[in-house]
């Protein structure tokens, strides 16, 4: 070991407040380094403009763990018990019959075919 001491450098108080003199030197040295395009509005909201995930998984538990660092309470859980409406096999969209089902007979359903019983896969018999 050398006989220098070496300079310490106060960072915080004993309370863990931050050492004025330090704060005013990371505030320098901030400046200093200071981009023009800091100033500019698009690069200052960049992440604040982002777009969504396109991921389900990843764009609920991004708001899963939004909701937990803002409430304080586990929430993944209660996200993955809830009831989706895929579940129970919607979203719906209300149509009537006649947009459903075409008018009349096609080439491939003729007036003149028979009437299977039962539907059949294919065309070997059974």
């Amino acid at each position: 070991m050398t006989a220098q001491k070496q300079r310490i450098v106060r960072r915080r108080d004993g309370a863990g407040r931050i050492d004025p003199r330090y704060a005013r030197e990371l505030l320098a040295k901030a400046r200093e380094t200071r981009n023009s395009d800091d100033q500019n509005d698009e690069a200052a909201f960049a992440f604040l403009k982002g777009a969504r995930p396109i991921d389900s998984l990843a764009r609920e538990r991004g708001e899963t763990f939004v909701q937990a660092a803002t409430s304080g309470e586990e929430s993944e859980a209660e996200w993955r018990d809830q009831i989706t409406a895929e579940e129970v096999g919607g979203p719906f969209v209300v149509t009537n019959a006649s947009e459903e089902f075409a008018p009349g007979t096609d080439e491939s359903n003729i007036a003149e075919a028979e009437r299977e019983p039962l539907p059949r896969t294919s065309k070997a018999e059974p």
